[in-house]
């Protein structure tokens, strides 16, 4: 049955590997990509994300043409249209650096640096469930967003947008402007914001606007990317429960504020108002950085914001609730009505690879450690506790092990703060270099133009990447880091059987140890060189890459690769032995059994014999006792307890006697009186069927105590005469 079950995983394993070869080959060769790289291409341009996917079907945007490209990836190659081109009724004015598409995926949202717009996805039909029944080209309906705003208002951009987390309200979209604001837009009203949050620290900001502004830039007291969290309960709200979701807003110089948003309820209580910063613990001189950049939060339990600077580092925060007595500490105003705020955990810091780490000189490694660039978070729609990082030098990809652990750990009722400590000291987050596009110091970065996570499984999970000329790249996700299953039925453990600690210790800790050694550090990514490079690189950076790649295969792979193999032979060597010294304890139990057993058996006839042979003696003991018993000349305390009882029944049969004789008389009587009144009435009375029915009754339940009379009497004679 095993190997059965085996050789059908093994060919479903290999029939998912046929289909995601399949269309990732027929995608790279596709038309849709050759129709792309017709466009301009500029250099030194930003990283962007023109890719989207919904369901199986990928949207590529053309910013040449403010055109979308649709197809499939389950019929690449049908024979039928190759892709779709939908085209926009008023395309944007602006150029286009990122599209989101919207939580009710009806929605694609166009980002630029001087506006936005919404487009309307067409509607579907035919049989293969295209767009507008499979046309080549379709007009779709597009809404400016906030038009008039950014067109008034030429010093204004749009730092960052998103779209509200709402599956079952209107559409809305949350821009975060430069004038530190907070806007949302409804799509039946583009152009007036149905909310405005201000994120200005102190009332003196507003008076002059553009020198404000400057300063707080200057200071990093500015607010550069936000997130939205899991809906949750509003805090103390005194109404009724009201439901929001907290928007996360990051500061530049590492500050975190959130603000309790609802849609549906006004600005009451806390929900509206913004409140921070955040305090972080462990506290740092330099707030953890000042150069923040991005902020995303992982919807796991507990909830997980990762904060990103430009240089790299990657800050991974476990969001905690607030200390009411730490919130009044650090509060001047001390208000009654105020709530705790959430605080924040930092447990652990992470420094991505932005560029190739290479063996050179001083200078150099002072160039590598100046670079910095904007960083973008994506989460991940198969794995909570997964999320990407891209940026102009590459892709990196995160998986954060140690969030179950985490859960456990906030479970139980006892915490320790060395627990905790441990845990971050053990279990470490892993980082993967997927693609480097910027492998030198001096080397033209190649910024990516799209990056996307397939989420339908039957395509399989993979990464797909767009660069700067339109190639394809796909790569398979993290395999280390999955989404914790469910627990079967079958496997729930029984509460009465007692598990062996060694059990525990195989199945669990020497294969976390293997994976700590295994764990690598560094990795190989897939070099990418700008599209205008001309020529190939000097010899002597050809010859940086190769040694560094060698460096790293031969530190993280090769050598754990060895260390794991010993720690498995000195495993396997420790097991051996104990199997042996368990072998030979088996048998001396098994021989020690073999020998207890005899020994029962013999104990089990001793003991039927004495049990025999003491009946024996007691019978005789008894047969002693009576004959000495009944030779003594004075009775014994029972001998005179029994003639007492005798002497009472015998008082008692005369009284019996007495009373037996005394009822006869008068029954004899009776029945002498009776018989000449039945002779004189018998044939002028007649009695009825109840009066005769009375009558035997009564005559019967007389019977039946003299009956018992007798009887008893007749017991009382045989006792006595005994």
């Amino acid at each position: 049955c095993c190997c059965h079950s085996d050789v059908i995983a093994g060919r479903r394993a290999g029939k998912m590997a046929d289909v995601c070869e399949r269309w990732w080959g027929e995608l790279l060769k596709h038309p849709l990509l050759g129709e792309l790289r017709k466009g301009d291409r500029r250099v030194n341009e930003p990283a962007k994300n023109l890719l989207f996917c919904l369901d199986s079907d990928i949207f590529f945007w053309d910013g040449t043409k403010s055109v979308f490209y649709t197809t499939n990836l389950k019929h690449l190659n049908s024979g039928m249209v190759p892709y779709q081109t939908l085209l926009c009724i008023n395309p944007p004015l602006f150029e286009v650096n990122e599209v989101l598409l919207s939580p009710t995926r009806h929605h694609v949202l166009l980002i630029g640096n001087k506006g936005m717009m919404v487009l309307e996805l067409p509607q579907r039909w035919g049989k293969r469930s295209e767009f507008e029944g499979g046309k080549s080209e379709i007009n779709c309906l597009t809404v400016p967003i906030a038009e008039r705003f950014f067109t008034s208002s030429t010093s204004l951009t749009p730092r960052h947008a998103a779209w509200y987390p709402s599956e079952t309200e209107e559409p809305h979209v949350v821009v975060l402007t430069s004038d530190n604001s907070v806007r949302f837009y409804d799509l039946k009203q583009p152009q007036t914001p149905v909310q405005i949050f201000c994120l200005t620290q102190s009332e003196e900001e507003s008076i002059v606007p553009s020198t404000s502004r400057s300063y707080a830039a200057s200071l990093g007291e500015i607010a550069v990317a936000f997130d939205f969290g899991p809906l949750m309960t509003a805090p103390r709200h005194r109404s009724k429960e009201v439901l929001v979701h907290p928007l996360y807003i990051l500061y530049e110089n590492g500050e975190t504020y959130l603000i309790y948003c609802s849609l549906t309820h006004n600005s009451t209580g806390l929900v509206g108002r913004l409140l921070g910063p955040l305090p972080m613990h462990p506290a740092a001189e330099d707030n953890y950085g000042y150069d923040a950049c991005a902020i995303l939060c992982l919807h796991c339990v507990p909830n997980v914001l990762v904060i990103a600077t430009q240089s790299g580092m990657l800050y991974h925060c476990v969001v905690l609730e607030g200390d009411e007595e730490e919130y009044q500490m650090s509060n001047e105003t001390w208000d009654l009505r105020c709530e705790p705020v959430p605080s924040l955990y930092v447990f652990e810091c992470v420094e991505l690879e932005l560029i190739l780490k290479l063996a050179t000189g001083d200078d150099d490694e002072q160039l590598q450690s100046d670079f910095s660039c904007p960083i973008t978070l994506h989460k991940d729609p198969l794995c909570l506790t997964r999320y990407h990082c891209t940026h102009i030098a590459g892709v990196h990809s995160i998986g954060l092990t140690w969030v179950n652990q985490l859960e456990q750990f906030l479970l139980t009722e006892e915490q320790d703060k060395h627990c905790l400590q441990e845990l971050a000291a053990e279990q470490k987050c892993i980082v993967e270099h997927i693609l480097c596009t910027k492998p030198l110091p001096f080397s033209q970065p190649a910024p990516i133009k799209g990056f996307w996570i397939i989420s339908d499984l039957s395509l399989g999970a993979a990464m797909i990447c767009i660069t700067d000329s339109y190639e394809c790249i796909i790569r398979q996700l993290l395999t280390t880091t999955r989404p914790v299953s469910p627990p079967l039925l079958c496997s729930n453990p029984d509460t009465s059987s007692i598990i062996s600690p060694l059990r525990n210790f195989t199945s669990s800790s020497f294969e976390q140890h293997i994976a700590n050694i295994l764990r690598r550090n560094t990795t190989n990514p897939l070099l990418l060189r700008a599209s205008d490079a001309e020529g190939a690189p000097p010899p002597q950076e050809c010859l940086q890459l190769l040694s560094r790649a060698t460096q790293v295969f031969r530190e993280e792979y090769i050598l754990k690769q060895a260390l794991a193999r010993e720690e498995i032979a000195r495993r396997v060597k420790l097991l051996t032995s104990q199997k042996n010294k368990q072998q030979f304890d088996l048998e001396q139990c098994i021989n020690e059994r073999r020998r207890l057993q005899e020994m029962a058996e013999e104990l089990a006839h001793k003991y039927e014999e004495v049990k025999y042979n003491q009946e024996i003696v007691m019978k005789r003991v008894k047969k002693v006792l009576h004959s000495f018993n009944s030779h003594l000349p004075v009775l014994s305390d029972s001998e005179r307890d029994m003639k007492k009882e005798l002497v009472i029944i015998n008082d008692q049969l005369s009284d019996l006697e007495s009373s037996i004789t005394q009822v006869q008389m008068k029954t004899e009587y009776q029945r002498k009186e009776i018989q000449p009144e039945e002779s004189a009435r018998k044939k002028s009375i007649t009695l009825s069927v109840s009066q005769k029915k009375c009558i035997h009754s009564v005559l019967k339940e007389q019977s039946e105590h003299i009956t018992e009379m007798v009887k008893k009497i007749n017991d009382i004679r045989t006792h006595v005469n005994f």
